[in-house]
This record gives C-alpha cells, sequence and structure tokens, in this order.
C-alpha cells in the first residue's frame, strides 16, 4: 500500500538513531533544552500538573475510551440474533468472546465466527486517535494516504464536507453512486470498474459513512464483504465515518460496524458531537484496525501528523468519564425523539388528502428525504417555504441527488414544531403543483 509521501520520512539523522537506540533499551534521555514550563515549577494553578505530549491523546482517556467501545461491542453482540445459540460473554479486560452451537449449519458458523471475532476484540487504547471533531480527522487521513492529485472516493448522494476537506488539502474527490430501489444500495460494479481503470491507480481511499447522510443507508452486509475485498485488493484505505450508527430508524438486520474491521486497513470515525446529540462537545476519534503491519506503517506515520498538532487538551481530558457515562442516556432520548417524529410523518403523510409527498425508506440517522412530484422546482419550493411559512430547507442538490424533487427533513425538532414544519411542506407542495 502507497501511503502520502508528504509524511513519515524513512531516514533518521544520527541524533534521532542514536535517541531511539538508547530509548529502546529503557534509558531515559533529558534534554538540555527542555522547553516546557510544567516540567520546571511554572504550571498555571488552574491548570496544574506536568504536561506530557501524548500525539493520539492522554493515554487515561484513550483507556477510558477503549472500555467504553468494548462494552458497547459487547452489548450490541448481545442483543442481535442474527444466528442461531449463540452466546457472548465479556471478559475480564473488557473483551467479548462468542461461541456457537455445533448444530448449525457449518458454513453459517465459519462466518458467524469470523464476525464475531472481529467485534469481540479487546480495543487496543494505542489504536486510538483522540482529536476535535470528525472533520479533523479527514484532513488527517487524507494527509497520510494521499498526495495532491491522488483521488479519495465519496458516496452520492452525499453532505458535501468530503469534497470540501479534499479541496482545501488538494486531493481530488471522486463520488461513487448510491442507488435507490426502495432502498439505498452501492454500485459495487461501478466502483470495481473504477478501480481496475487507469484512474483507479490515483484512488488511495474510501469513505464510507455509515449510515448516509441525507439517505440514511448503512453498509449492507454483502456490500461490506465486497468492498473490503476490492480495498484489499487494490490497496486502498476505508475511512467509516460511523457517527450516526447508534440512530437506527427502519434498519434492515445484519448491518455493523466497520470499526475493527480486519480485512483490510480501516480508520473508523466517531466522536460526542452525535453520540451527545452536542455539536459543541468537540471530541472526535480514530480507531485504526487491519492488518498488522499496514496498522503499523499507518500508525508510525499519523503519530507524526498528530504530533504536529497535538490537538487533544488535558483540560478535556479530564472530562471524558463524565462525558462517557452520559452517552446512553443522550442516546435513548435522541432516539425517541427521533422515532416519535417518524411515525408521526408516517401518519400524516397517510392521512394527507393530495398523496404528494412520500418518504424514502430511512434506516438509520437524523434526517429524512421526502420525496413530492418531480414538476415542483427544488429552489422554488424552498423559496414558497421561506416567503409564505418563514421557514426554509435543504432541497436535494444540495446532496447531489440525481433527479429533481426531494427535500431533506430533521427528526429532531420537538413534536409541535416538527408537525408545523411538515404541515408547511405539504401546503407549500399544494400550493407549487397549482402553479406549475
Amino acid at each position: 500500500m502507497r501511503f502520502s509521501s508528504r509524511v513519515g520520512s524513512t531516514k533518521l539523522n544520527p541524533i534521532a538513531k542514536a535517541e531511539a537506540e538508547v530509548r529502546s533499551q529503557g534509558i531515559k534521555l533529558e534534554t538540555v533544552n527542555d522547553s516546557n514550563p510544567t516540567k520546571h515549577g511554572l504550571a498555571p494553578k488552574e491548570v496544574p500538573g506536568v504536561y506530557t505530549a501524548q500525539p493520539r491523546g492522554p493515554l487515561a482517556a484513550r483507556t477510558q475510551l477503549a472500555r467504553f467501545l468494548m462494552k458497547r461491542n459487547a452489548e450490541e453482540l448481545a442483543a442481535e440474533h442474527p444466528y442461531r445459540n449463540h452466546g457472548v460473554q465479556q471478559n475480564d479486560d473488557g473483551s467479548t468472546a462468542a461461541s456457537i452451537s455445533s448444530d448449525d449449519d457449518s458454513n453459517l458458523c465459519e462466518t458467524a465466527e469470523r464476525r464475531l471475532q472481529d467485534r469481540s476484540a479487546p480495543v487496543d487504547p494505542d489504536r486510538l486517535y483522540l482529536l476535535s471533531s470528525t472533520s479533523e480527522a479527514y484532513t488527517w487521513l487524507f494527509k497520510l494516504m494521499c498526495d495532491p492529485g491522488d483521488i479519495v472516493l465519496g458516496p452520492k448522494p452525499g453532505y458535501p464536507l468530503i469534497e470540501s476537506i479534499g479541496g482545501l488539502e488538494n486531493v481530488d474527490t471522486l463520488e461513487y453512486q448510491l442507488r435507490f430501489d426502495g432502498s439505498w444500495f452501492i454500485d459495487v460494479a461501478w466502483l470495481r470498474e473504477l478501480l481496475e481503470s487507469p484512474k483507479g491507480r490515483k484512488v488511495q481511499a474510501i469513505v464510507l459513512i455509515n449510515p448516509n447522510n441525507p439517505t440514511g443507508s448503512y453498509i449492507k452486509p454483502d456490500e461490506r464483504e465486497a468492498l473490503v475485498a476490492l480495498c484489499r485488493e487494490h490497496e486502498i484505505a476505508i475511512i467509516a465515518d460511523e457517527v450516526f450508527f447508534d440512530y437506527s430508524l427502519e434498519p434492515f438486520e445484519g448491518n455493523r460496524r466497520l470499526a475493527g474491521e480486519q480485512g483490510a486497513l480501516t480508520f473508523a470515525l466517531d466522536g460526542f458531537s452525535k453520540l451527545l446529540a452536542a455539536p459543541h462537545a468537540k471530541v472526535g476519534w480514530i480507531q485504526v484496525s487491519g492488518p498488522k503491519d499496514l496498522v503499523a506503517e499507518a500508525q508510525r506515520r499519523l503519530d507524526i501528523i498528530a504530533d504536529d498538532y497535538l490537538p487533544f487538551s488535558d483540560i478535556i481530558a479530564e472530562q471524558m468519564p463524565e462525558l462517557l457515562e452520559a452517552v446512553p442516556g443522550q442516546l435513548k432520548r435522541v432516539q425517541q425523539r427521533t422515532s416519535a417524529n417518524l411515525k408521526r410523518l408516517h401518519i400524516m403523510l397517510d392521512e394527507d388528502e393530495s398523496g404528494l409527498v412520500s418518504v424514502l425508506r430511512a434506516e438509520g440517522g437524523w434526517n429524512v428525504l421526502l420525496r413530492f412530484p418531480s414538476v415542483i422546482d427544488e429552489n422554488a419550493l424552498v423559496l414558497r417555504l421561506i416567503h409564505d411559512f418563514n421557514l426554509t430547507g435543504q432541497p436535494g442538490y444540495y446532496f447531489d441527488m440525481t433527479e429533481n424533487g426531494y427535500l431533506a427533513v430533521s427528526l429532531l425538532p420537538e413534536p409541535a414544531v416538527f408537525e408545523r414544519n411538515i404541515k408547511a411542506v405539504l401546503a407549500a407542495v399544494s400550493c407549487e403543483l397549482e402553479c406549475v
């Protein structure tokens, strides 16, 4: 696998080589130019303690996060029943052990065992990187994997963040198509054809958003198997954005996280912004997994990037236990709101006599896509909402929908506000249709 030439020279100067040799023998080196004021009794009383540069984030915070992730994995495994008679146990170290009864079909057993082993493996704190946001994580990973002009693949329809960050990093972004036939799916055949073409040699990573925004679609099990195989074959990395994973709405069976994937080099992104429904809680993380040799080389280079930025504050790290403890309650609270609003939306659309508006199946996330007659211009509909109802919205073309006639709607508002919004959309659609 080719990493960016921007990061990680393999050559050490004589001083760095000597330092590494001495430290490998367990000898601690002091430095005559130590400019860390907290080591010299100059720390302020408001921020006491001695600062120790840990580019991946403070080890204590990463250890707390690793325990949280292992507990979450164990709970998810215990709640799933895709295979007959399997049990999940949590070990003393927080990892999980899975077993499948011998009377299961042998092929089913083999597949299930492999998947369960991937998900029940301990989360290593040294495979975690703490940083301020998943947006920052994208910039790090683009630097890690891509030289200027290299390509990162991102989903279409999708949130335009990937293209924007790619532009800032001098990385080309190329959209791969999600298609809809009652549910969203990835055109894997198109991806395979691209990767086998001359242009495919410039592709360094693929972004898989699980579930995607605004389509709300999870990566299906068969898609996952095919995508991991393609990435392994063509030596490209997976960047798995899973910030909405916990917010299931109308999912299909078998969806699971890409975090911890061993079949290809994988960087899984998550953070408090979505887990706590708190965009101002700027804590994100990268979990690195995959073949050991690739992980080792990726982390060696990622450490250089992390060391250059040192983005994570000890002040924030001290709040990690409290924030992690708040996650389950916040998830439940938000899920109750989004599920109730989605249920109310279905009722309102069923009761609407005009029958002009429908909702695409939303497997997960906070948003849904409403579909209205394509003869109505999306801009005209939003302008109608602005002028007649003092509301605005994001039409489908904001997300590169391939056809006209879509509007993204949030499921987060309080019920009365949500119902008002839907009523306004229905009225605006009717008015616009009369004007066509």
